[in-house]
């Protein structure tokens, strides 16, 4: 039954499972039978008074249903309370169970409120609103954690459901970093493994943030400290809020079973275990078993039970009588394993001897001062000394006899009860012959371990004559109480077989071992005891007064077969402390009551049998807790008790602050590993019922360890196959039944889990958890512990799983993205959407499925590391259903349409880079869908490029932009897009991908061709019209058609070159060798085309200067007349304008290449050319005029234009080769010689001009 908080269909099922048990002897899930005594009380199971069916709801009154409710949780109340004296009793004096001190420490859980303070410091990081200084790379780390894992719903619910912890989220964190620290570049001097500490540590700046970590609270919850070993008061306060027991309830309790105390708990646990003996021996005797799977195990179900009951009978031998004492060895008696303990009273057993209760005493004396000393001076000195008779003797420092005080305290051990103590008063003897000093007085004290420990005076001893009279010394005797001695004092005894005179003696009970204990009798200065009785077997009881011996008040007695010893004391206190610790001794089940309490609690008379201590009886009586107290444990069925506590446990286990995961704290595995020992909860049926209650929490969200699971379920399966994991071999019937039932139910749990695996375990969290689980799965697979299933059987479940995994992600991630429509109205909108706003929301979806897939494969793959093909077959089958959407959206886009292309990239980026998935058939349905979208786009793009060149070149300005012309210039980026995009495409299939390549290739070769044509044919066409006077300067669209022929020579290497295989080498080889070569003839015939046209400006100007050979009128006329003129005025030197026009004209066109070609090893073959061409022109114009002497106005200009090209082309970067050819040799020869022959002729006429000077000239 559980507490009002709890379910009330639990209850009710609780209820209706004690209706079923109408009989008192049902068995419990293979528990004890209970005995045959009535079980009518409340404080017990209460069968017997538990109401028959009741009638439906719908007709009762509304104050029958409150009365029913109302006697409902008064016995589960009543039931409650009873079950917690049984688990204070197991705290109280464990002997069987340890608190683990190896369990996997659990960290604290996140809540709601935690999740979004979390979030919101987060976010306040990426607002810049904290003061974290941070890079880029950490911002982007942080937004994308931010965005994937806080935002995530499946985060939400995993810390609704309790399982996520501060761990966790850090965990992700690191997880996710470490892949981006990875792949940022290598910094000297600053290690990777830096960057992610550094990383880390600003995680947890972000995660702390304001928070004061210097307040901490004074006193830590309860719940906090569940994960330590805790004390016992610990212990009871947790399991006080466990089965909601009020903190007065516990206390009544704890006083009333005398919780601290040792030696009533372990008398309570030897009084258990023989009615459990006892209850063995009266099912055996009657043939009343539970339900075995067959018949040979009713026979060992007994021994089991006899077997468990040694075994704890053997731990509690196995404790020493008390943690104190050091001194104190416990003495061990040598019995028989399991004999001794079923056959107590056994007269064959091992007798003690009187050297086995020999005890250890520690006395402390303390001298305070002495009163009355008179006889001696007051200035002499004055000691004592103490002693115990047989020991050692001690004394105190010396002191003035006016003032005898010492407070010295002397330390002594010895082994009598009755030690003899003496203490004497010295004084310092003055006399010269003395060997001794005077004794002034002495006292004999024999004091017990009850004597008073106070300071008393005591009246000394005097010699004969002496003056004190008076004399007194107040002094302090401490005698300890040995923690194996129980009691002692003095008493009247009288038996049988010892102490057969009745006298008053000294007796001490002595503990020897947890089941022995014997009443001894004392002499003074003695060790060993006079006499001693073995209380095994006896019972203790009150008695009347026996008028015929003198001596003693009140009396008992203890009783035993053929032996009775009658006892007295003097008063009723001190008889009552005797028969508790006795009964405490003796282990019986009857409890003594004096006669006078016994007619105060039964006034009628009657048979009064309580388990109530009676200086605790009227307390406990008075507030109700008698019964509770009173109830024999052998009489409950602990199995239905133990599945309520378990239950209890891990209801509250689940909702403390720590993130358990269906794991017990310590504590709690110590309470309940002691109970199930004490009480005789099978294993098999606690595991059963704990995998019970953590199969149901699990299937209504909380999030359960499978290990687990699997630890619990492999204990089950173990027992019900009989291999013995606890040593139990009974198997019963219930048992059976209730695991196939667990079996099919975990079975069933488990396929839901790995169906869910996305959001049963989010993020790979509980880390390892979906591995554990399908280990757990392949367990419960198994038709026994045997034989393993067959590896294609699990994997068949798992595929099955997988493709139901598949249906529920793609489900639940259309619903997120808004895709999939939910109601009529919703469908109406999606089908009048636009094609563009289907096209965004199918991207939209597949940047989710891409998503999903790699947090699969970076959460999930390594828990499916046994099977890769079934995670990537359900990968396809993911793909599959979003493939459903994609055509749908595809085929709504209009014809000619590109905007789906990026969805091909999306995809296909994810897809190809996966080992499993490349090439798959979404991969391939992708590729079916594209390939006819992909050749259409080609064919559409090749048609549109080459009519743009065909009117571009029709209408070209041949004005310059970038590197050429306007049509030029958008050839190239066409051309260069097409190709890119469709290397961005990066086709998955190898065989097309070549395909698209080559035919780009082969489109942009033609396309250049073409353009290379027609911009020869257009250079000509300009070249013609300029003029071939010295006036000719280079237009400036002759030169942007040359570099439009030099940048198609750039062009050419980066848009023809296809990096094929070998088999396309050669036949692609020959094929761009062609428009290499094209290009390269087409710029070398606009260079000539170029220098015949400047040359022919060349030989123009020598065309005017053959006017002046020698023999022709126009030379005579000519000379003649400048002669003649030459007397009267300044005539101008003909020629001189000839030249420096030609000059002029030279440099502004070298200029005008320079400045507006783009490609210098072109210029330098210009110029080359040109330089070449003008002196053979020249060289030859000179031969035609070999047999004739040059005019001087010829010799003049040819002197000042050779002069000048030679050294304008020598600036322009021509070669020294190149200008001393040996046509310009044999210009400058000739030209020397003739300059020679005028300078004889006529040393005025060159008028400083020289060949020789000309370098020096200006201009």
């Amino acid at each position: 039954m559980l507490d009002p908080s709890s379910s009330e269909e639990e209850s009710d099922e609780l209820q209706e499972e004690e209706r079923r048990r109408d009989g008192p002897g049902a068995p419990a899930g293979g528990s004890l039978p209970p005995p045959r005594e009535a079980r009518g009380r409340e404080g017990g199971a209460g069968r017997a008074a538990t109401p028959g069916p009741s009638p439906s709801p719908s007709v009762l009154s509304e104050g029958r249903e409150e009365q029913e409710r109302l006697q409902r949780e008064e016995r589960e109340k009543r039931l409650r309370l009873q079950l917690y004296v049984f688990i204070a009793r197991c705290i109280a004096h464990p002997f069987n169970a340890k608190q683990p001190t190896d369990m996997a420490r659990r960290q604290q859980k996140l809540n709601k409120q935690q999740l979004q303070t979390l979030k919101e410091r987060f976010q306040a990081f990426l607002n810049g609103e904290t003061q974290i200084v941070a890079d880029e790379a950490f911002c982007n780390a942080v937004r994308s954690y931010y965005e994937v894992f806080l935002k995530s719903d499946r985060v939400a619910r995993m810390v609704h459901s309790g399982g996520c912890s501060a761990n966790d989220f850090r965990d992700v964190f690191k997880k996710n970093i470490e892949k981006r620290v990875r792949s940022l570049p290598e910094i000297d001097g600053l290690s990777k493994e830096t960057v992610l500490s550094s990383w880390l540590a600003k995680y947890d700046a972000i995660y702390r943030g304001e928070e004061d970590f210097c307040k901490q609270p004074n006193r830590m919850a309860l719940s906090a400290v569940s994960e330590l070993i805790l004390s016992k008061e610990q212990l009871y306060e947790m399991f006080q809020q466990i089965l909601g027991i009020k903190k007065l309830e516990h206390q009544l309790i704890y006083n009333a079973c005398q919780l601290d105390n040792a030696d009533e708990q372990a008398a309570q646990i030897r009084r258990e275990l023989d009615g459990r003996l006892q209850l063995a021996e009266q099912m055996a005797r009657e043939r009343k078993f539970p339900k075995f799977i067959t018949r040979e195990m009713e026979n060992m179900y007994i021994e089991e039970l006899r077997s468990s009951v040694n075994l704890l009978m053997a731990n509690l031998e196995s404790l020493p009588v008390s943690k104190g004492g050091p001194e104190f060895k416990l003495q061990k008696l040598k019995r028989s394993q399991n004999s001794a303990f079923l056959d107590i009273g056994d007269e064959n057993e091992v007798q003690l001897s009187k050297s086995d209760v020999v005890l250890s005493f520690t006395l402390e004396i303390v001298i305070m001062e002495v009163q009355g000393l008179k006889s001696v001076a007051p200035n002499r000195i004055v000691y004592c000394t103490m002693e115990v008779e047989g020991g050692e003797k001690l004394q105190t420092d010396q002191a003035e006899a006016s003032r005898p005080q010492w407070g010295t305290q002397g330390d002594f051990t010895t082994t009598h009860p009755r030690p003899v103590v003496k203490v004497k008063l010295f004084t310092e003897s003055t006399g010269v012959l003395a060997l001794e000093d005077k004794e002034l007085g002495r006292v004999v004290l024999y004091p017990t371990s009850n004597s008073s420990k106070s300071p008393d005076l005591h009246k000394m001893i005097v010699p004969k004559n002496s003056q004190d009279s008076d004399l007194k010394i107040k002094l302090a005797v401490r005698m300890d109480k040995p923690p194996h001695m129980k009691h002692c004092g003095y008493l009247y005894a009288l038996g049988q077989k010892v102490w057969k005179r009745w006298k008053k003696r000294y007796f001490v009970l002595v503990q020897v071992s947890q089941y022995t204990f014997a009443m001894c009798s004392y002499r003074e200065k003695k060790s060993e005891p006079q006499e001693l009785m073995q209380l095994e077997g006896y019972t203790v009881d009150y008695t009347a007064p026996h008028t015929g011996l003198q001596g003693g008040r009140m009396f008992f007695n203890a009783v035993k077969e053929g032996d009775t010893v009658i006892f007295a004391s003097d008063d009723e206190q001190d008889r009552i402390l005797w028969v508790q610790a006795m009964y405490r001794a003796t282990g019986q089940s009857y409890k003594p009551i004096p006669a006078s309490q016994a007619q105060k609690m039964n006034p009628k008379g009657g048979n009064v049998n309580t388990d109530v201590s009676p200086l605790y009886t009227d307390r406990g009586q008075k507030h109700g807790m008698e019964e509770f107290i009173s109830a024999n444990p052998c009489t409950f069925d602990h199995a239905s008790l133990f599945r309520l506590l378990q239950r209890q446990t891990l209801d509250h286990r689940l909702n403390d602050s720590y993130s358990c995961l269906g794991w017990f704290s310590p504590g709690q595995v110590f309470v309940l590993d002691e109970y199930c020992a004490r009480y005789g909860v099978r294993g098999c049926h606690r595991h059963l019922c704990y995998l019970n209650e953590l199969i149901e929490h699990s299937e209504n969200g909380s999030v359960i360890d499978p290990t687990l699971l699997h630890y619990s379920f492999a204990f089950c399966a173990s027992h019900v196959h009989g291999n013995r994991p606890d040593g139990i071999g009974t198997v019963s019937v219930d048992e059976k039944e209730r695991f196939e039932e667990i079996k099919d139910r975990l079975s069933s749990l488990l396929e839901n889990q790995i169906s869910h695996f996305r959001y049963c375990f989010p993020f790979g969290r509980p880390e390892g958890a979906l591995k554990a689980t399908l280990s757990l799965l392949e367990r419960v697979l198994m038709k026994d512990i045997a034989t393993p299933i067959p590896a294609e059987e699990v994997k068949k479940v798992v595929r099955k799983c997988l493709e139901k995994a598949a249906l529920i992600n793609y489900t639940r991630l259309t619903e997120y993205a808004k895709i999939e429509a939910t109601t009529e109205k919703d469908s109406e909108a999606m089908n009048q959407a636009t094609p563009a706003r289907k096209l965004e929301e199918v991207l939209h979806l597949a940047e989710l499925c891409i998503e999903v897939l790699q947090q699969n494969e970076e959460h999930h793959s390594e828990a499916f590391a046994w099977w890769p093909e079934l995670l990537a077959e359900h990968a396809e089958k993911f793909l599959s259903l979003y493939s459903v959407d994609m055509d749908s959206a595809l085929e709504a886009q209009p014809q000619d349409s590109w905007d789906s292309f990026p969805l091909f990239q999306l995809l296909n980026n994810s897809l190809r880079n996966d080992t499993f998935l490349c090439n798959g058939k979404f991969h391939k349905h992708l590729q079916e869908i594209f390939v006819p979208m992909v050749i259409r786009y080609i064919d559409l793009m090749e048609s549109s490029i080459a009519q743009s060149i065909h009117r571009g070149l029709e209408q070209e300005s041949w004005q310059p932009v970038k590197n050429g012309s306007a049509t030029s210039e958008d050839l190239f980026w066409k051309l260069d897009a097409l190709q890119m995009f469709v290397f961005d495409l990066h086709w998955p299939e190898p065989e097309f991908a070549h395909h698209l390549e080559q035919r780009l290739k082969l489109m942009a070769t033609d396309m250049i061709e073409a353009c290379v044509k027609r911009t020869r044919i257009a250079f000509e066409l300009k070249l013609q019209k300029t003029n071939k006077s010295t006036d000719l300067r280079i237009p400036s669209s002759l030169c942007t058609m040359f570099n439009v022929l030099v940048d198609a020579k750039k062009q050419t290497a980066k848009l023809c070159i296809l990096d094929g295989g070998q088999e396309f080498a050669s036949q692609w080889q020959q094929y761009h060798s062609k428009i290499d070569d094209l290009v390269e003839e087409t710029v070398k015939e606009i260079i000539s085309l170029l220098v015949s046209k400047v040359v022919s400006v060349l030989e123009g100007v020598l065309s005017k200067l053959s006017r002046y050979d020698e023999g022709t009128f126009f030379s005579s006329l000519v000379s003649f007349t400048v002669k003649a003129a030459a007397k009267y005025v300044d005539v101008p030197k003909p020629g001189m304008d000839l030249a420096d026009t030609y000059i002029m004209f030279v440099r502004q066109n070298q200029d005008i290449l320079r400045e507006k070609v783009n490609e210098e090893m072109y210029i330098e073959k210009l110029f080359d050319q040109w330089y070449s061409n003008s002196m053979k022109v020249i060289c030859m114009w000179l031969a035609d005029r070999l047999d004739l002497q040059l005019h001087i106005y010829q010799l003049k200009t040819l002197i000042k234009i050779v002069k000048k090209t030679y050294r304008d082309f020598r600036l322009q970067g021509v070669m020294e080769g190149t200008l001393n050819s040996k046509t310009y040799d044999t210009v400058h020869s000739r030209l020397t010689m003739e300059e020679a022959t005028v300078s004889v002729t006529d040393a005025g006429g060159l008028q400083g001009i020289t060949m020789k000077d000309s370098d020096e000239e200006e201009g």
